[in-house]
């Protein structure tokens, strides 16, 4: 592709940073970094706690335990994301359920949300799409109401913020993602973010084989019981070095997205077939994790505009189909849900490149393919 989706933004802080910790010859697996990184999350989030991982699948999974959500138990989530929202409620062995979106964040919809609380539901967990919060406040209302956890997923919104609170600070607790597509990475990584002690300390329990820890485990004679089930899901110091590096630099980054969002927005602005993303409101900090348009006409002309512009050397991808019309969820564990708004979005809409060096000269390119593919669709009716 002459425009690929997406680009890591790095530099040599990076590639230094890295460097070091290679070079100190041990810690590689767990140490001083991984810690550091944890610190300057939760600084920078807004949180007490950080604990990172080695996924943001992983950081889920953990959530979920650490929250105590287990077998009895459901959890409300949105259909329109990433597998892995609803996938670690089944590690879990507790049972997602699906809330329909609205139109305007792409996030689940509080009413349709209210809608789905039953006895057995023990959770929300909201995404926040693309860079945009959703409707978080709301969403946080409806939890409080009833009683229930909010675990927020905001793997895709690192740097979001609703005025000056930014996602990751509204629910009992969060998720960030740092695969290699974020706003910052670590290759791949995630972390849990909270205010609670209590479930900062299991998420560091679970992290780690289930191991009562009070010193590096590499380095200590000391034996460290192990008092529960836990996973290999640490991250390494390794990729925490490079998560560092990222962050001290990740207001530039999401001043390069904001610019280029804003960019795009003007380019493609005159074109009717097509809506952009934008903030929901004035009060709303969108960092364009991803540039998802929506193509008004439907799945057929959105389809051959995906492929009209991989002819033409630029890359494009459906964010996202939905989960509940997945063979695993609708043909093995039998699935039937009617998500009317969530299936009419997943037909339209269609992810651009979009990254912090994208340059305007790219950006040109694209909108004015976009234009070329409909007059086409024009001439051809």
């Amino acid at each position: 592709m002459k425009i690929p989706l997406f680009k890591i933004f790095s530099d040599e802080d990076d590639a230094r940073a890295v460097d070091k910790v290679i070079k100190r010859g041990m810690y590689w697996t767990s140490g001083p970094q991984s810690e550091e990184f944890e610190k300057l999350i939760a600084q920078y989030i807004g949180t007490k706690y950080a604990v990172v991982f080695n996924s943001g699948t992983s950081a889920l999974h953990v959530a979920i335990l650490a929250h105590n959500i287990k077998e009895e138990h459901e959890a409300i989530v949105p259909s329109f994301t990433f597998i892995a929202t609803a996938n670690a409620l089944l590690f879990a062995r507790a049972k997602p359920v699906f809330a329909d979106i609205e139109s305007k964040t792409f996030g689940l919809d509080p009413e349709d949300v209210k809608g789905k609380i039953t006895d057995k539901v023990k959770a929300i967990i909201p995404v926040h799409y693309g860079g945009s919060p959703c409707l978080i406040r709301e969403l946080k209302e409806i939890a409080e109401d009833y009683n229930l956890i909010l675990i927020e997923d905001a793997a895709e919104s690192f740097g979001a913020k609703i005025q000056n609170k930014k996602v990751g600070t509204f629910g009992d607790s969060a998720i960030l993602s740092f695969c290699q597509n974020k706003v910052i990475t670590t290759g791949d990584g995630g972390a849990v973010v909270t205010d609670s002690r209590e479930i900062y300390e299991r998420s560091k329990l679970v992290r780690s084989h289930g191991r009562l820890e009070d010193a590096d485990y590499f380095s200590s004679w000391k034996y460290m019981d192990y008092v529960t089930l836990g996973y290999n899901y640490r991250m390494s110091d390794i990729m925490a070095a490079l998560g560092i590096a990222q962050l001290e630099k990740v207001d530039k980054i999401i001043q390069m997205r904001r610019k280029n969002a804003e960019y795009m927005n003007n380019k493609l602005s005159t074109i009717r077939n097509i809506s952009l993303p934008k903030p929901f409101s004035d009060h709303c900090f969108h960092v364009y994790q991803m540039y998802t348009v929506r193509v008004k006409d439907g799945q057929e002309t959105r389809d051959n505009l995906a492929k009209y512009l991989a002819e033409k050397g630029i890359s494009t991808k459906v964010y996202f189909h939905p989960v509940h019309l997945t063979h695993f969820y609708k043909g093995e564990l039998n699935y039937d849900c009617r998500l009317p708004i969530t299936e009419e979005i997943s037909r339209q809409v269609l992810t651009l490149p979009m990254y912090p060096s994208l340059t305007m000269e790219e950006m040109d390119y694209i909108a004015e393919e976009i234009k070329a593919f409909f007059s086409e669709e024009v001439d051809k009716k």
